[in-house]
């Protein structure tokens, strides 16, 4: 969920990390994923260093990578408070990773339910939400960024699910939305009614006048049969002329779902 944002005076970037399942379908990466992981992290550094900020909404390592300390060289570094409303293993990967970027940033914060200034841009940051329908996998920031329009980013929270996680958007009312989207690739005994949910949310985030781009990716997209779960979502957009995508359609690329195919670029299956 990687972001690159840029506003008229200043460029941020949130939760720069890439990261593969280790496995999936009972199958290692595929060198293909490995690649792929690669080019994107290598990309991602170079958007990273002309950047002005930095913004880790949790400490998940497909969100914040541990092993690369030097890419928060000099910035202004965004942090979900590391002490407060988290779990025992993200506290323990907080406490490992802030101590190797102070000696590098140029200054860090934490964001919990806060806002701050760029320039003219301002960054909004949510309290603490459960990363999905509950607090086991620990807490997320979400975040909203101010500069000629409104891009609210928020994180992992595994739909929306919950009135919380909904809140914020609610109350920030961007024009563009980048959401996780529901973990239908989990086989979950509560997955029907955590995606009925998820629907729900985000059929009445497209009835809300703000929103014009609505893009759902990351959990939703380790799903071949994605398109299928979101369905009434599209159709509602269509509807109101809100452009519901996931985000290789909304930068105008083919998607390319490899974790999904993986037991395909085995030939396992598919």
């Amino acid at each position: 969920m990687a972001t690159l944002v840029q506003t008229d005076d200043a460029t941020i970037v949130i939760d720069p990390a890439v990261s593969l399942a280790p496995n999936r379908f009972g199958l290692p990466p595929h060198p293909l994923e490995e690649q792929a992981r690669e080019t994107l992290w290598a990309r991602m550094k170079e958007e990273v260093g002309r950047a002005d900020a930095i913004v880790v909404t949790h400490y998940h390592y497909d969100h914040v990578e541990p092993k690369e300390p030097e890419i928060y060289k000099d910035k202004k570094v965004f942090l979900k408070n590391p002490r407060r409303m988290i779990n025992a293993s993200q506290r323990e990967r907080a406490a490992s990773f802030i101590p190797s970027i102070k000696p590098l940033a140029g200054e860090i914060e934490y964001a919990d339910g806060k806002s701050f200034g760029l320039g003219g841009t301002e960054i909004r940051f949510s309290n603490p939400v459960p990363h999905g329908p509950d607090a086991t996998r620990g807490y997320v920031i979400e975040v909203a960024v101010e500069g000629g329009g409104i891009f609210l980013h928020t994180s992992d929270v595994q739909g929306p699910i919950l009135d919380e996680q909904l809140a914020f958007i609610r109350s920030e009312r961007p024009e563009t939305l980048f959401v996780d989207g529901p973990t239908t690739y989990i086989d979950s005994p509560f997955a029907e009614v955590e995606l009925r949910k998820a629907r729900e949310n985000l059929l009445k985030v497209v009835g809300e006048a703000d929103v014009r781009k609505l893009i759902i990716d990351h959990h939703l997209t380790r799903d071949a049969a994605y398109a299928d779960h979101i369905m009434p979502v599209v159709e509602a957009g269509d509807e109101v002329g809100v452009a519901v995508q996931i985000a290789a359609e909304f930068l105008e690329l083919e998607p390319n779902l490899l974790e999904a195919r993986r037991k395909e670029l085995y030939g396992k299956g598919g």
